[in-house]
């Protein structure tokens, strides 16, 4: 009994230092961008450049998901708040796991572009 009672303490122990998970990070609606950006959130577009260059949100920041993959992080700083978003919400969840294990405060966009009906930019 007791030897079953400390190999279930150390799979807790274990479970509870695994890295952090999809759970870990909100996904939204995209009626709710606006509410985010307004507590300060900044809305990162993880599209490849073309596909940001086509139409993004106004003041969006292009990180595409190709250099979260390699960790690159340049452009974008740890200390802000960021709202995910791809085309469809694929790229977005893969964007959002990378980012939440590397200590970003992100949040999902359920959705992507190809819903979206607001005012684009495009460069």
């Amino acid at each position: 009994m007791k030897k079953l009672m400390i190999i279930l303490g150390m799979i807790t122990v274990l479970t509870a230092c695994g890295s952090p998970s999809a759970s870990d990070y909100e996904t939204i609606e995209l009626e709710q961008i606006q509410s985010k950006i307004d507590e300060g959130y900044k809305v990162m577009d993880v599209r490849e450049v073309n596909e940001y260059d086509a139409g993004h949100i106004k003041d969006a920041v292009n990180k595409p998901l190709s250099e979260l993959k390699e960790l690159q992080f340049e452009g974008i700083n740890v200390n802000e708040n960021y709202i995910i978003i791809c085309q469809s919400g694929n790229r977005s969840k893969e964007a959002s796991q990378i980012l939440n294990e590397n200590s970003f405060t992100i949040v999902n966009v359920a959705e992507g572009m190809s819903s979206w009906t607001g005012e684009i930019e495009r460069n």
